[in-house]
């Protein structure tokens, strides 16, 4: 295993976790508490860059194969994504319209395409970096690092949150965004300047139309191979359903339990605590035990957990349990990520992953849509409709289990 390639790829899941945990509870709050904008279009914005990267990743995965290199890829998306993230948080300081808004959340939206079209290349880096019985505990640093730096990102913006510190603009939580993506910039440098492929370019000729054209019959090709279409279906449902939660939480903190911004800033430094142990320990034990049973026992955790959230109705025993949950967010991903790696042959991993990743954010489109339903037609039930919501993503995660149960044994 290669320490510095591991140690400059984790450090560029740590600096763009910055920016993703600050907007995630702060900008979320912003649109949906402060501009009364409803929870069915704060979702509707992850399902836009769904569809952005369902018509961009698979050809740029192809692409990616043809030259044999995915640095580019990465660094490229990269300065897209913190500029995009820097004039949403820019317009948001001095918003006072509704167009205003809308301009800074169309910008947020291209900000999360752009992270999200860089983990296609991102991910597709691992085997670059350490050896097939390396790449799970690699894996888990990776996501270790993501963890960790969503604990720093939330102390580093904690006085501009509280009206401590202000830039410039509207004291309050959009103070808070600017700083985050300047964080990442800093932080993902050394990845995007410093980092080399062991690959070896391969300069090819070809046909963009001819490609378009043969996504389809690629993407059979890769469904093919055995596990492969059986395990990114059940990803994309147990990952809808954990995206959803994931990015709904600030708010159901706050209609359900009405608690500050501290309260929720400290509760989730103490998940994303247990997250880091859980990323490191997952890919550690999924190397030891084996990643299909370690899958299948975090998965049967989750279909746990989501009803007994839905039902805790008291913030101190809410707070418990989602702390312990951190310990399944950390190891979902990092064993997810070594599962996709291990079925897939090498030369094969860029357009796989385009389809990991669209697969990952594509699913934030059935269980928002159903989050964003039942919130708004149980309107008159208050809170109760938050509750019921994340009870409704328990489906997502059960049938996704049910699936990876058929996919093969992943050495």
């Amino acid at each position: 295993m290669d320490k510095r390639k591991v140690f400059l790829w984790s450090l560029y899941d740590f600096a763009n976790s910055i920016p993703n945990v600050v907007f995630f509870l702060y900008f979320s709050q912003w649109l949906v508490i402060e501009h009364g904008v409803s929870d069915f279009w704060y979702n509707m914005i992850f399902f836009g860059s769904s569809v952005l990267l369902l018509f961009s990743t698979p050809i740029a995965g192809i692409l990616a194969d043809h030259i044999n290199v995915r640095k580019p890829f990465i660094f490229w998306s990269s300065i897209v994504q913190i500029f995009a993230l820097g004039i949403a948080a820019v317009i948001a300081m001095f918003a006072e319209s509704s167009s205003a808004v809308l301009y800074s959340a169309i910008a947020y939206l291209i900000g999360i395409y752009a992270y999200q079209f860089s983990l296609v290349f991102y991910d597709a880096l691992l085997p670059d970096i350490a050896p097939p019985e390396k790449q799970g505990f690699a894996s888990g640093i990776g996501q270790f690092a993501n963890w960790f730096g969503q604990v720093i990102g939330i102390f580093a913006v904690v006085a501009f949150a509280s009206g401590a510190w202000v830039l410039f603009g509207t004291p309050g939580r959009t103070q808070t965004l600017l700083p985050s993506v300047i964080l990442m910039l800093i932080f993902a440098l050394p990845l995007m300047l410093w980092y080399r492929e062991k690959t070896v370019r391969r300069p090819k000729t070809i046909k963009l139309t001819r490609e378009y054209r043969g996504i389809i019959a690629r993407f059979k090709e890769l469904i093919k191979i055995p596990g492969v279409g059986r395990y990114l279906l059940a990803f994309f449902l147990f990952n809808d359903a954990l995206l959803t939660s994931a990015n709904n939480f600030p708010i159901y903190l706050e209609q359900v339990f009405h608690v500050s911004d501290l309260f929720k800033s400290l509760l989730l430094v103490g998940i994303l605590l247990t997250s880091a142990l859980g990323g490191g320990l997952g890919g550690w034990i999924a190397d030891k035990v084996g990643l299909k049973k370690t899958l299948l026992f975090i998965l049967g955790c989750w279909i746990s957990i989501f009803p007994i959230l839905a039902a805790t109705t008291n913030i101190i025993w809410f707070s418990v349990f989602v702390i312990i949950m951190g310990f399944l967010y950390g190891a979902t991903w990092a064993v997810c990520r070594a599962v996709m790696a291990a079925l897939v042959p090498n030369e094969q991993l860029n357009h796989a992953f385009s389809y990991y990743a669209l697969a990952e954010r594509f699913s934030t489109f059935m269980s928002p849509l159903s989050w964003g339903i039942i919130v708004t037609v149980f309107a008159y039930a208050g809170a109760v409709r938050y509750q019921l919501a994340m009870l409704v993503l328990t489906i997502f995660i059960v049938v996704g289990y049910l699936i990876v149960r058929k996919i093969p044994i992943v050495r």
